[in-house]
């Protein structure tokens, strides 16, 4: 493309050790942030947010981020559809013209402001993890925290990522989910 792309990579492996980080534990972020942990098992979104803040340091035009991050997608729109969360209407225009042409399944998630009070700690700025309901919704909106200039969507991949059986244009197993899309809307 004849567009400068930075591909960051925030790799997790959540494992027990005398080191790990507990329930209860306030992390510092990367941008600063306190963050309260609520459940262990949201590292993801953790180590996410603070390659959301490296990316915006950098200066660059738009951020896209592909997660396989909540079950809670998965719950709301299958195995068929990743979940895109923006409030920058011309990213979610684009991403989603781009996924039409390439078969992606992308489905525009809402963004409430007034679900961040879900998010709310006592002694940090931030819990790591909302309510059950609406997860999908308060884990985008958690990453959002991160991204405070730059046009940002995230794109909770974690229906299509993996699948059990041959589906549309993708095999059994690794899909490459929004590969396609995101390629696309590059180019364009």
């Amino acid at each position: 493309p004849d567009v400068e792309v930075h591909a960051v990579v925030g790799a997790v492996e959540n494992m027990t050790g005398a080191n790990c980080y507990k329930l209860g534990d306030i992390l510092n972020m990367y941008n600063g942030k306190t963050v309260e942990v609520h459940n262990t098992d949201a590292e993801g979104r953790l180590v996410l947010a603070d390659c959301l803040t490296f990316c915006e340091e950098q200066g660059v035009d738009a951020i896209v981020d592909f997660a396989t991050l909540t079950g809670a997608c998965v719950v709301a729109l299958g195995d068929a559809y990743t979940g895109l969360f923006t409030a920058d209407d011309a990213v979610a225009s684009g991403l989603l013209s781009a996924a039409e042409g390439s078969g992606d399944g992308l489905w525009r998630m809402p963004l409430p402001d007034t679900y961040k009070e879900y998010l709310k700690a006592e002694w940090g700025e931030l819990k790591n993890l909302g309510p059950r309901w609406g997860g999908a919704i308060t884990a985008a909106l958690f990453l959002s925290h991160f991204v405070e200039k730059t046009p940002w969507a995230h794109c909770d991949i974690a229906g299509p990522a993996f699948l059990d059986s041959r589906k549309k244009l993708y095999a059994k197993g690794a899909t490459g989910a929004m590969v396609g899309a995101v390629v696309g809307w590059v180019q364009s």
